[in-house]
């Protein structure tokens, strides 16, 4: 897994790639990002698999903030991001990877 950021200089917005690699994906047919920045909705951020196995999704957010997140597997497995800045408890009593922006 990774995270790339890249803030504009032009308007308070970083682009943020999230990618999970084939040995994490193990075989996913989808992968979803779900977090703070999509209301925590499961089909809104769909991860596009690329011909080497890599699931991949650039994210367009407001720069100044922390953004909690998880990844979505096949509608089944949640994951967090071995690269995340941070993690924090969630009220299922596991963690989030946190994306910071600040």
């Amino acid at each position: 897994m990774s995270i790339k950021k890249q803030f504009l200089k032009s308007k308070p917005v970083c682009k943020v790639t999230l990618s999970v690699p084939k040995s994490i994906s193990n075989g996913a047919k989808k992968i979803q990002v779900v977090g703070e920045f999509n209301d925590w909705n499961t089909k809104a951020t769909p991860m596009e698999q690329l011909k080497n196995g890599i699931f991949k999704a650039t994210l367009a957010l407001e720069t100044g903030k922390k953004y909690q997140f998880k990844y979505l597997i096949d509608g089944e497995i949640w994951e967090n991001d071995d690269y995340a800045d941070d993690y924090i408890r969630n009220e299922f009593d596991t963690m989030n990877s946190i994306v910071n922006l600040t």
